[in-house]
């Protein structure tokens, strides 16, 4: 994908893209006005991964003061594992660190070992378990953390 591969602010014209990915990945999914309130919200980060005008990803964080959370991240089914994930992570731990944030927060799945390795490689550990936190099936998530370094944790 390489240089071919842009990340930028999503718009809400991305929206029904981004959707389309979200409906694909999730069994408990964002509504669009939920994607709409993080692209005008003051903390928040929103980005958008473009491969040759089309949308095959999408990241949210919020932030304030020294810690981050990461809302949600999916990448469109035709182009996972090819790296697109990784750059949107580096890209928005970029940002974060320039915006003083020191840590940065997760939810995941129980069951979602891919995802747990995926945030692994960035240094995110389990802190703790937040039970039935997932409906649809109902579901605990590991909430992970990981300390933003000078080396962008990878």
């Amino acid at each position: 994908m390489g240089n071919k591969l842009v990340i930028r602010d999503m718009v809400e014209k991305d929206i029904p893209s981004v959707m389309e990915i979200e409906l694909n990945s999730f069994s408990t999914h964002w509504s669009e006005q939920s994607f709409i309130n993080e692209i005008y919200k003051k903390y928040a980060i929103t980005r958008v991964a473009e491969f040759e005008s089309l949308i095959i990803g999408y990241i949210s964080v919020n932030y304030l003061f020294h810690e981050a959370h990461l809302l949600n991240l999916a990448v469109h089914k035709d182009f996972r594992r090819m790296g697109v994930a990784t750059a949107l992570l580096k890209n928005v731990l970029h940002e974060l660190k320039k915006k003083g944030c020191i840590f940065i927060y997760l939810e995941v799945r129980a069951s979602n070992i891919g995802a747990q390795k995926f945030y692994e490689r960035f240094g995110f550990t389990i802190q703790s378990i937040r039970k039935k936190y997932y409906g649809n099936p109902d579901e605990d998530a590991l909430l992970m953390m990981a300390r933003i370094n000078d080396g962008l944790n990878q």
